[in-house]
């Protein structure tokens, strides 16, 4: 008989064995800026999830702060939207104005841009539309201009989740030929066209008008073709690859941290948040302990990185997750 529980005896041994931890430098805290002023608009499907206007920011930067996580990943959600949306790549947008101003407060906060058109335009798409087609190299110089015009205003990582074919590459050239060669691309090489979304587009206001995005966006049954994106990401010069959503696809996050080497993120998406928070406000589970689960199971993985809403409550209970 081999005695494995010599080694789960208790917790200073269970501690000294133990293989996967997540730690506070692991977690990146997703926000949502929204133009207008004394905002602070709860998101009805995500608990404890707000849009704040910029003049009520500092609320949540103080504790972000404080948390001591590894940063930020910004949304911004402008007054005016229109067809190719302008509001993206505007040197005065919302988002552009919201990177700012955080560099002044907190100059040292680690600040993910998030590079896409759908919460900018009209229809809600990620990118140009034609009738009901979106428009794949149509839509490649507007994200350039919107990675260009985020890394003016003072983002650290330019991070692409349209899912354009070929849009690494043309956002690579452009950040280049802007004199920001050395701001790294984080890409969401490997995002699924998936469920879990839908909390999200009631946080980020871009819920399509029209259709849905599985013509953009990965069918979430495949697998190798996940794998095939990432390859291509990487080829096209991304220094930090995405899978998303995570719990439900930590087989392919598996394989893509046996097969690539590059800094590998997982997003705890908005639908898995939303999933746990209700089941804990019923009473049905631990949150604590649900978190704690979800997070190292990504981490196990293969994930280094873990984007989430749970980011500045999991910092708090960190040192109680092993226990």
């Amino acid at each position: 008989m081999r005695r494995f529980r010599r080694l789960r005896s208790n917790e200073s041994i269970r501690s000294l064995v133990r293989e996967t931890r997540v730690d506070k430098k692991d977690l990146i805290y997703p926000i949502f800026v929204a133009e207008g002023e004394n905002i602070k608009k709860p998101v009805e499907s995500m608990p404890n999830v707000y849009q704040y206007s910029l003049d009520r920011l500092d609320e949540i930067l103080a504790e972000i702060s404080e948390s001591s996580i590894a940063g930020i990943l910004i949304f911004g959600i402008p007054k005016h939207k229109d067809e190719l949306a302008s509001g993206a790549y505007d040197e005065n947008g919302i988002t552009q104005q919201a990177i700012r101003y955080i560099k002044v407060k907190y100059p040292s906060m680690l600040i993910i841009a998030d590079v896409c058109l759908c919460e900018y335009t009209s229809h809600g798409h990620c990118g140009v539309v034609c009738g009901h087609k979106i428009l794949n190299d149509e839509t490649l110089p507007l994200l350039s201009r919107m990675a260009v015009s985020l890394a003016k205003a003072g983002a650290d990582i330019i991070a692409p989740s349209d899912m354009m074919d070929g849009r690494v590459s043309a956002i690579r050239n452009a950040l280049d030929e802007n004199g920001f060669a050395d701001t790294p691309i984080l890409s969401y090489s490997a995002k699924f066209a998936s469920a879990y979304y839908s909390p999200f587009r009631d946080a980020a206001e871009s819920a399509p008008e029209f259709g849905d995005r599985k013509s953009y966006q990965m069918d979430y049954a495949n697998g190798k073709e996940a794998l095939r994106e990432i390859e291509d990401d990487i080829e096209e010069g991304a220094d930090m690859v995405m899978v998303k959503p995570a719990l439900a696809y930590l087989d392919v996050v598996k394989v893509a941290r046996e097969r690539f080497d590059l800094p590998l993120v997982v997003y705890n998406v908005s639908g898995e948040y939303a999933m746990v928070k209700a089941a804990a406000e019923k009473g049905w589970i631990d949150e604590k302990k649900v978190v704690s689960e979800n997070l190292i199971a990504m981490k196990r993985a293969g994930a280094d990185i873990i984007i989430t809403y749970h980011a500045l409550d999991a910092a708090k209970w960190i040192d109680e997750f092993y226990k």
